[in-house]
């Protein structure tokens, strides 16, 4: 389900060549010129961000574990984001020459990057099949969605191959998770059981699009600025600050410390966990202690949006939040959207 727009969404295909599908990544903060570790701001081609951290480990006779990065990357992309190590002469780093990867730049600061330390990304899209006719919906759409938002959902990688690592995440909730656990790598468990909240956010979010910037009683609203979290007593009084996009009202990753909506919220939140057969606290039985539950604004803010006509077909560029994806932009863009599990 898409909302409804101003204009006509347009036909396109996207990804057709890595080179199609542009992310540069936007740090949190930038490195202090001095420390122990070495950022490396690489540009990859082909390669997704933890085979790009292999291929270094192997370079440079270390650990994956021990290299940082802010945020994962499509490997049918071109990306460029910073990948940090610690105790690498400089040297050593600029004479590296690793099939699809480049080091654009180096810098040195006092930390370790950590998963989401970052702004967010950049994005530069070429949808084929669209021409300059197409131009005025598509810019049409995407001043809209400046405005008033884009509905946050989940991106298909996030479920794997036709919802493969949904299923199996079910199964394992369904299923008995501490046996599970003893077998499946931590990474690949955490992976599969996010699967399954990223379809509860999705299903949720289905059901309130037209609601999706209206804080409702028993909302529980999302800071943009820090993710704080809290109970909405009074929606008029904080509805200003909603238009504002100060903050969202948020749907469940579901675990025992997600906050729990109530009133008209909640009885949705419900109503789709109980398709799914699952509750909250099934999540806790991971002895791993992840997955445990938070909140996610329903809508996310995308800036700098432009389209242009180019010989190939329309290149798209705008710039989202961290935990924003880009197929979420084209989902209500194209005709033919991107597949999503949520139905």
């Amino acid at each position: 389900m898409a909302r409804v727009l101003p204009a006509p969404r347009v036909p396109g295909r996207y990804k057709v060549e890595p080179d199609d599908f542009v992310v540069i990544e936007e740090e949190l903060y930038p490195p202090e010129g001095r420390g122990d570790h070495l950022w490396l701001r690489v540009r990859k081609r082909g390669l997704s961000t933890l085979q790009a951290v292999e291929a270094l480990a192997r370079a440079l006779g270390r650990r994956e574990r021990e290299f940082g990065f802010a945020g994962m990357k499509d490997a049918f992309a071109v990306t460029e984001q910073w990948i940090s190590i610690e105790h690498v002469p400089e040297e050593t780093a600029r004479a590296l020459d690793l099939p699809g990867i480049e080091v654009v730049a180096l810098a040195r600061h006092g930390n370790k990057l950590r998963p989401g330390h970052l702004r967010g990304n950049r994005f530069e899209i070429l949808l084929r099949g669209v021409d300059g006719g197409h131009l005025d919906a598509l810019r049409t759409n995407l001043a809209e969605l400046q405005r008033s938002g884009v509905p946050n959902y989940f991106g298909e990688q996030r479920f794997g191959k036709r919802g493969a690592n949904l299923s199996k995440g079910l199964e394992l909730l369904h299923g008995d998770l501490r046996h599970a656990a003893r077998r499946i790598p931590k990474k690949l468990l955490t992976l599969l059981l996010a699967a399954v909240q990223s379809e509860v956010f999705n299903r949720v979010l289905v059901r309130r699009l037209a609601t999706m910037g209206t804080l409702l009683p028993g909302d529980v609203a999302v800071l943009h600025r820090n993710g704080a979290a809290f109970l909405v007593e009074d929606p008029a009084r904080e509805q200003a600050r909603c238009d504002a996009f100060e903050l969202s009202p948020s749907g469940p990753m579901p675990g025992p410390k997600c906050l729990a909506a109530r009133g008209e919220p909640g009885a949705i939140e419900a109503e789709v966990m109980a398709e799914l057969g699952i509750t909250g606290e099934l999540f806790g039985r991971s002895p791993h202690g992840s997955n445990e539950g938070e909140r996610r604004p329903l809508r996310m803010q995308l800036r700098d949006a432009e389209a242009a006509a180019e010989p190939q077909g329309v290149r798209l560029r705008f710039a989202l939040p961290r935990g924003g994806y880009a197929t979420s932009v084209l989902r209500e863009l194209l005709v033919d959207p991107p597949w999503f599990a949520a139905r």
